[in-house]
């Protein structure tokens, strides 16, 4: 990952602390178990998937959606490639990710395929996913993207501490870049964001959340 801003980490015991937004990336309970809830079953996945399947995210952080969505694919007995796409700021290092990443055993195969490609460059093809990392400013880079999503993972660090990936703009764009009755999930059930996402024109729903979190947003594009 060159030329680009790099995340800036603490760690808690395993899981990794953004230093700039004072976050973590994941739930300290369990990382894995909270994106199956939030964005696995927030998007009503595997039920919808599809050959073709496009997910897109805000925020690839570690990378552990984007695996938990290709394990996920992969259990489900789809054929061809899944494809992922996610915009992410603030790039986290290769070693970093595989640090983050250890503790999920059930994805072990698949991280090491990640973190030897993400040293690379922010891609990765193979038979079962094509996954591409839009590096830099998500406003800007989301703005500026064409390609449509059937089901989004909108996990950029909380509201409070990081507004600019909430704004109203930045959700207009998330729907535009929408299929017709594609879906959206997010951990957040903050009210300016889920008035945003309406004003987007997402019908939004509130759900129970994860852990400690009482709710969550879910909605769908009519």
């Amino acid at each position: 990952m060159n030329g680009k801003e790099k995340a800036e980490l603490d760690w808690n015991g395993r899981t990794p602390v953004s230093r700039r937004f004072d976050d973590p990336y994941f739930s300290l309970e369990n990382g894995l178990a909270e994106t199956k809830h939030v964005f696995l079953d927030g998007n009503d996945l595997p039920a919808r998937f599809a050959p073709g399947f496009h997910i897109a995210e805000l925020g690839f952080g570690t990378g552990l959606n984007a695996l938990a969505a290709w394990r996920c694919w992969l259990d489900a007995g789809q054929t061809g490639r899944l494809r992922f796409t996610s915009f992410e700021s603030f790039p986290m290092a290769a070693t970093d990710m595989a640090r983050a990443l250890e503790p999920f055993e059930d994805l072990a195969d698949l991280v090491t395929q990640l973190t030897d490609a993400w040293a690379q460059g922010p891609s990765l093809t193979t038979d079962t996913i094509e996954l591409t990392v839009v590096l830099g400013d998500a406003r800007r880079t989301l703005a500026q993207w064409d390609g449509t999503a059937d089901a989004w993972f909108l996990d950029g660090f909380a509201p409070a501490q990081n507004p600019e990936m909430w704004e109203e703009g930045v959700l207009s764009n998330v729907a535009r870049c929408t299929a017709p009755r594609g879906t959206f999930a997010t951990y957040t059930a903050a009210g300016a964001v889920r008035r945003g996402l309406e004003t987007a024109g997402f019908e939004v729903t509130r759900r129970p959340g994860y852990g400690r979190k009482r709710h969550m947003s879910v909605g769908q594009l009519p």
